[in-house]
């Protein structure tokens, strides 16, 4: 920006961004925020508008994920989303998503507009207590009272969002400190320091622990993709040098290792019988774990206190949270994994992987008739695809694009049908609906800056799509590159579900009150009328054309795909 005589508390804030590497603010402004959109019309900044805060967010989050996938790849990207919301019922529509966010480790500074700091007492509209309430969901929650103060804040709101284990941050920016004139400069950002590889002693008892056991399971969570490409890569290793099993944690939500690769056996569901199948066994190593639970409580263990349990991760409140720990390293998922692999080497003959191998086959093709059940359904008349189907057809269309997921009961026919590759694949970590369909929006903002963007796919469930439908006018007013792929079985089938998992019974039992879309929403209407191209796709043999050709045209397009339960 060109300094000026009246250089404000604002404009600082700019300046930094744009030194920092930000080219994007997300948001939805407000009076409070009126000082900074100022500041923002004068700079090289673009603002990405969303129709509602909790759009903001999301949005934010997903762009925030794929630039961390871009970074690992060329250090120069910053991958943080920043995103600036308005006072207190801003910030409070934005929660559902900063709780997304925070759950699925997503590097965001998330900033608020706030009353001026002498104006407080009088209670004036809007008020609300900023810090208090973004707290629970960020790694660092505070505020800034004073303009010289703004440089230090800024600069730790970045390191802090990007130190791992990643997460948001929240700074609150009162009016009177923006307009505030300063000459005071952006602080330097500096490097942002890994996890390290982990205590030796702690390494050197986990390659003997792996060594000693007669069937190793590896357990690998989000922490290993959002770690880089090289931590996936040193996940197979280890699983090689081993010869153990592999599976994905409870509600994974990234591609933490290759779904092709022979010993991966599968994502492990959140039903607590077929997750205690799994993990039934002598020694698990858990990397980079964080969800590896179910979603209600369970009468039987998930893993039995007997089994030699080995924790790898830079989150040390995940080590040994809901398993004992007989191993437990803090570090970096990938570089500890690398020393592990070292270390545990020497110490596992090839005689011993190859029984381990053969092992892992049998369960392998065990589990692989289960799974391939899933999504299948059980209506033969119904002409609507099955959620199997859809899945098959949309990976003939688009099997190499850019996947962000939040299909929730067609998500694991995606995990378990698609050969999904590392930094292909995200998803809602948090369960709460409404991230899917805005950090889509975001990965096809970040898509946009790579000199070959990948197809960018948003999969989400219909009870997903309708909470922030106008989310697609944030992709049409940027014209964006994005096809929406909606999974529509016209109902909450999660609920349904859940009910007779809770209750017991048969459907036909239940009125299932409130979970039902009678009448159903035209979802192509609502696309169309947000500037999105739209169409109904009604039966299995229209997905795959219609999927191809979306994804040939540039802009926003959304495809209702009905499906069956």
């Amino acid at each position: 920006m060109t300094d000026t005589a009246d250089y404000t508390g604002s404009d600082l804030f700019v300046d930094a961004l744009e030194q920092y590497g930000v080219d994007y603010l997300f948001g939805n402004p407000g009076t409070t925020e009126l000082p900074l959109m100022d500041a923002v019309s004068q700079s090289e900044l673009e603002y990405i508008l969303g129709l509602h805060e909790d759009v903001a967010v999301g949005m934010a989050g997903g762009y925030a994920q794929t630039r961390r996938y871009h970074s690992h790849h060329d250090e120069s990207i910053l991958p943080v989303g920043v995103v600036n919301l308005h006072i207190a019922p801003g910030l409070a529509h934005g929660l559902g998503n900063l709780y997304a966010a925070s759950i699925t480790g997503a590097p965001l500074v998330v900033t608020a507009g706030n009353h001026s700091t002498d104006f407080r007492h009088e209670e004036p509209i809007l008020s609300g207590d900023l810090t208090e309430m973004a707290d629970q969901f960020c790694k660092w929650s505070d505020e800034v009272l004073d303009v010289e103060a703004l440089p230090t804040m800024l600069r730790r709101a970045f390191r802090v969002a990007m130190t791992p284990p990643t997460g948001p941050v929240f700074l609150g920016l009162p009016l009177d400190v923006m307009l505030a004139e300063t000459d005071a400069e952006p602080e330097r950002l500096g490097p942002i320091p890994n996890g390290g590889s982990g205590d030796p002693a702690q390494l050197e008892h986990a390659a003997e622990l792996l060594a000693e056991a007669d069937d190793p399971v590896l357990v690998v969570g989000d922490h290993v993709a959002r770690s880089g490409s090289d931590a996936v890569a040193a996940a197979v290793d280890l699983a090689e040098t081993t010869g153990a099993r592999v599976h994905g944690e409870i509600l994974a939500c990234e591609v933490d290792f290759p779904t092709d690769h022979e010993q991966w056996v599968s994502y492990i569901p959140p039903n607590d019988s077929l997750a205690s199948m799994l993990m039934d066994t002598d020694t698990i190593a858990f990397v980079g774990c964080s969800t590896n639970t179910t979603l209600t409580r369970y009468e039987e263990t998930l893993v039995d206190p007997e089994t030699t349990c080995i924790h790898v991760g830079d989150d040390a409140w995940q080590l040994g949270k809901n398993q004992t720990a007989d191993a437990a390293v803090i570090g970096d998922p990938g570089l500890a994994l690398q020393e592990l692999d070292e270390r545990v080497s020497s110490k596992v003959s090839d005689e011993t992987v190859t029984e381990r191998l053969e092992t892992v086959a049998a369960v392998k093709e065990m589990v692989d008739a289960k799974m391939a059940q899933m999504g299948d359904g059980d209506a033969e008349d119904d002409p609507r695809a099955s959620k199997a189907e859809l899945v098959d057809e949309l990976e003939r269309a688009a099997g190499d694009a850019y996947i962000v997921d939040e299909g929730v009961t067609s998500k694991y026919a995606m995990l378990t049908r698609w050969e999904l590759a590392p930094e292909q694949y995200i998803s809602n970590k948090g369960g709460g609906l409404g991230y899917g369909l805005p950090a889509a929006v975001g990965a096809a903002v970040a898509e946009g800056q790579r000199d070959e963007p990948r197809e960018v796919v948003g999969f989400i469930g219909d009870g997903s799509y309708l909470y922030y439908p106008h989310s697609i006018y944030s992709a049409a007013r940027h014209d964006l590159d994005l096809t929406v792929v909606v999974s529509d079985n016209r109902n909450y089938r999660i609920l349904k579900d859940n009910t007779l998992g809770l209750l017991g019974g048969e459907e036909g039992e239940y009125d299932f009150v409130g979970m039902d879309f009678e009448p159903p929403v035209d979802i192509v209407q609502n696309a169309q009328s947000h500037g999105a191209r739209a169409e109904l796709v009604e039966t299995p043999d229209e997905i795959e054309d219609a999927v191809s050709a979306a994804m040939e045209r540039e802009g926003p397009d959304v495809l209702d795909v009905l499906v069956h339960d």
